[in-house]
């Protein structure tokens, strides 16, 4: 199933790859490199051959030129037949000078500027045209790797040749055995010659100029977002892929201006540049379609430094390994051309099934540059490479594009997966929240049932029911004041009343209803109450359990003072200071002894009741009567 799915994508990428290929073919042969019929073309030309060591800058004019040679149709090229020199060094390499004589039907003296047009040439050295025997271009002194690539179109000058001119030499200087190579020439005016020149121009040399810098200046990008994102390599790959094709499409426009190398270091990156695009090209196919196979990628790696290594300049023969190097890419680019296509098949990467039948593709326009380079199909076709060059940037362009959508699409399916699972746990968290304050409120109703319960057994119930057995007892006794004991059920049931409104952590609230609910009965009683309270922080522990313990503390008192105490007067004071808060009853009653037993249990439960909510009481006689110190924390205590 993986072989034919596989299959299916190759079969789709392959088609579209040979049909981009196929358009760009017939756009480089058949519309860019047809002249205008009324533009002369020059197609034969005596050919004279000069054996010489070195190079040597071209004569100012070519009166040398030997008698004699024969005439050859142009466009013409020699096939290499390479035997090495037996001292390499430029200036005793074993060359040779051709000498292409060319004549032209003299068009009509009509003042118009005449141009010379050149689709292709091939030459080691320095190309020189004169006209009517005097130099008019020359290029310069090394041109190794201008590889027949950049057109020419110069103008005819009319100060120092007769116009037209009768005659047109060409001096190319070249390794010996290898030949020179050397196209059709056009002849005619600006308006006829230059539409194809400029076509054939910015199709062979500024197309693949503009495509190399487009894709390094991308690849730069890349590598800045691998400096932040340094675990995905694919930026780091990106970045190296553009560099190493840009390297290599380099002698695609450069070559007819000094370089900033010498030449032999130039052919070295431009022969090495293809092993290293190997290299990063399987790299990046892996990184698409995860098989990692890291024997073949250590081969790969282990190959190109191998290559690198025995090219270098002055090691070995530059023209025999640079031969040896392409036979050995070729078979490498077939064996990992044919594993890429498998392991995307298997995978099921539509990228890496792209990038590996584009290679394939690759690889066949190689062969055929190659036999171009050698002469062996007509010298005034094109570099088929250059074109799928173009298509690799557009291929890696298209690839990073659409992981970045999908990267987005991802992250934006995560980022909607996530509020959605963000929505169902905050449902689940609500319902939660709900069930838990539900049965918290359960819990609170519950407790404070079972407080008041409690409070009314102990306080208001207790009393009744000691009032009942009083009366069933016989008859009331002469001492049992009914009365107080119905105000004390009636005290104890506003306190509890009391306790059950929100105070909100404010004591002085607290007190003053206290104050509101006995101040009557006090007076009723005949004792004074005098009030002094001071500004108190909020106590953040006080709610409704702890108030009724603060509550049923001073009610106790009071009820005391009332017994007991046979006052005329009960002052209350409120202050703070060193974190508590200190409440203060005096009366100047006639005090009492604390270390006397007690028959009651009303001061016990006061302290019992101080201890819950984190306080203390005292008690102290003074001069004249008794003080009751009740202390509070302002902060929680446990």
């Amino acid at each position: 199933m993986a072989f034919s799915r596989g299959a299916a994508l190759l079969r789709r990428w392959g088609a579209l790859a040979v049909l981009v290929l196929a358009v760009l073919v017939v756009i480089a042969l058949g519309l860019l490199f047809q002249a205008r019929s009324d533009a002369e073309r020059i197609t034969a030309a005596r050919r004279v051959v000069v054996d010489t060591v070195g190079y040597q800058a071209p004569p100012p004019t070519s009166d040398q030129v030997p008698a004699g040679g024969s005439v050859v149709a142009l466009p013409h090229a020699s096939s290499p037949a390479w035997v090495p020199s037996a001292d390499p060094s430029p200036d005793r390499i074993a060359t040779q000078v051709t000498w292409y004589s060319l004549k032209a039907s003299p068009p009509p003296d009509d003042g118009e500027q005449l141009y010379l047009y050149i689709p292709r040439w091939k030459s080691d050295g320095t190309l020189a045209i004169y006209a009517d025997r005097r130099l008019v271009y020359q290029s310069h002194a090394n041109l190794q790797w201008n590889g027949s690539n950049q057109p020419i179109l110069i103008a005819l000058p009319r100060t120092t040749i007769s116009h037209p001119p009768r005659t047109i030499d060409i001096r190319l200087q070249h390794v010996r055995g290898i030949g020179g190579a050397f196209s059709s020439v056009w002849f005619g005016t600006h308006e006829q010659l230059a539409p194809q020149y400029y076509l054939r121009e910015f199709f062979q040399v500024r197309l693949p100029a503009l495509s190399a810098a487009a894709f390094l200046a991308t690849g730069i990008f890349a590598l800045f977002v691998w400096f932040s994102r340094r675990r995905e390599a694919i930026y780091l790959l990106y970045f190296l892929m553009s560099a190493v094709c840009f390297l290599r499409m380099l002698h695609t426009f450069v070559g007819t201006h000094p370089l900033a190398v010498s030449d032999a270091w130039f052919g070295w990156i431009t022969v090495n540049s293809l092993c290293w695009m190997l290299v990063v090209l399987h790299l990046f196919s892996a990184q698409l379609h995860r098989a990692r196979q890291p024997r073949l990628a250590l081969f790969v790696v282990l190959n190109a430094v191998f290559w690198t290594i025995a090219t270098l300049p002055g090691l070995l023969d530059a023209t025999l390994i640079s031969s040896l190097v392409y036979i050995n890419m070729l078979l490498l680019g077939l064996v990992l051309g044919v594993n890429g296509a498998w392991q995307s098949a298997r995978a099921g990467s539509n990228f890496a099934m792209l990038l590996s039948a584009w290679g394939l593709v690759t690889l066949a326009a190689g062969l055929y540059d190659w036999s171009l380079q050698q002469n062996r199909v007509n010298i005034e076709s094109v570099f088929l490479t250059n074109f799928t060059g173009v298509g690799f940037t557009i291929i890696f362009w298209y690839i990073m594009f659409r992981l970045y959508v999908e990267a987005l699409e991802t992250a934006q399916g995560a980022k909607a997966d996530l509020a959605l699972r963000l929505a169902q746990r905050e449902a689940e968290l609500t319902a939660s929240h709900a069930r838990l304050r539900e049965v918290e409120n359960r819990e609170l109703l519950n407790q404070e049932r079972q407080r008041l319960m409690q409070d009314m057994h102990d306080g208001l119930g207790s009393t009744l029911v000691g009032a009942l057995r009083a009366l069933e007892s016989g008859g009331a006794p002469a001492d049992l004041d009914l009365v107080g004991m119905l105000r004390g059920c009636i005290d104890d049931l506003k306190l509890t009343i009391d306790s059950m409104e929100p105070v909100e952590t404010d004591l002085l609230l607290l007190l003053a209803t206290l104050r509101f609910r006995l101040q009557p009965r006090l007076e009723a009683s005949g004792v004074k109450l005098s009030w002094n309270a001071g500004e108190v922080p909020p106590l953040e522990w006080l709610d409704h359990r702890h108030a009724l313990h603060i509550l049923r503390i001073l009610q106790e008192a009071f009820a005391n003072i009332l017994k007991h105490a046979e006052a005329s007067e009960v002052a209350v004071s409120v202050s703070a200071r060193d974190g508590r808060v200190e409440i203060r009853v005096r009366d100047d009653g006639r005090g009492f002894d604390r270390g006397r037993p007690s028959t009651g249990r009303g001061l016990v439960n006061q302290q019992r009741r101080a201890e819950a909510i984190g306080g203390t009481v005292a008690w102290e006689s003074v001069d004249r009567g008794t003080c009751l110190l009740l202390v509070l924390p302002v902060g929680k205590t446990g």
